[in-house]
């Protein structure tokens, strides 16, 4: 009897230490995606963080500005990924960096863009997709009418556009664009875009997790600590190039 009662014990002891989150997530390939492996390899180091300290991700796919909106109120625990800014630092615990982002001009190889500051664009026709945030200095200059901007509602009709000559340079970031490229295009279409290696913008995306729903805190700290020992191992810098590799973006 007392061998069972140690047995229950234990049992339920471990269940009692297991926990799930729910969190929003997008469409971003190959960083985030319903229909990926792993659903992105952003979700991916998420996820593993996550397991290392005993907590299990389920995950809800929306469109962006609905996924942001129900972890603000607390409707799920939380959203990935997401740049760090004052209003989110308010209204969300912001975890360590979970991957990093960066951003350059493409361009068609028959119309290369040489600049080195955003007035070097001045002039020219330049793609971008609603709701994205391309640093300050291009913001600003939009703002001011200082450049000649055209948003459309996706990335990949961006380089549709890019591609029919409609505009002559698109700010992607490098990892999404040959994503879009070798899932959307033909090789005839990708031997036609080149990118200018001078970043736009050069970012950390982070998970957020509600301040408005209880334990947060806690599982914030259990997910950096799982996030450092992912790195630590090589784990993160083995799914990142694993996806590099992919899509021939490694040396």
């Amino acid at each position: 009897m007392r061998s069972l009662l140690l047995l229950l014990s234990l049992l339920y002891g471990g269940l009692a230490l297991a926990d799930d989150i729910q969190l929003s997530n997008g469409d971003w390939p190959p960083y985030l995606g319903e229909h990926l492996p792993h659903q992105g390899v952003a979700s991916r180091i998420i996820n593993d963080a996550f397991a290392s300290q005993g907590i299990d991700v389920q995950w809800k796919f929306y469109p962006w500005a609905r996924a942001l909106h129900l972890a603000e109120r607390g409707e799920l625990a939380g959203s990935a990924v997401w740049l760090r800014s004052k209003e989110r630092e308010d209204q969300f615990f912001i975890s360590e960096p979970v991957i990093d982002s960066r951003y350059v001009l493409f361009y068609r190889k028959d119309h290369p863009v040489d600049w080195r500051n955003v007035d070097d664009l001045a002039g020219l026709r330049i793609g971008a997709t609603n709701g994205y945030d391309y640093g300050a200095a291009f913001q600003q200059a939009e703002a001011e009418g200082r450049l000649q901007i055209s948003r459309q509602t996706s990335d990949e009709l961006g380089l549709r556009q890019l591609l029919a000559g409609r505009i002559d340079a698109l700010p992607l970031d490098q990892v999404v664009a040959y994503a879009l490229l070798n899932q959307h295009f033909s090789a005839a279409e990708r031997a036609q875009i080149g990118f200018h290696p001078q970043p736009l913008r050069s970012d950390s995306l982070h998970l957020l997790l509600s301040r408005q729903v209880a334990g947060n805190a806690e599982r914030m700290a259990r997910f950096n600590q799982g996030l450092a020992q992912l790195r630590s191992s090589g784990r993160v810098a083995q799914y990142l190039r694993e996806v590099e590799q992919s899509l021939s973006l490694a040396p």
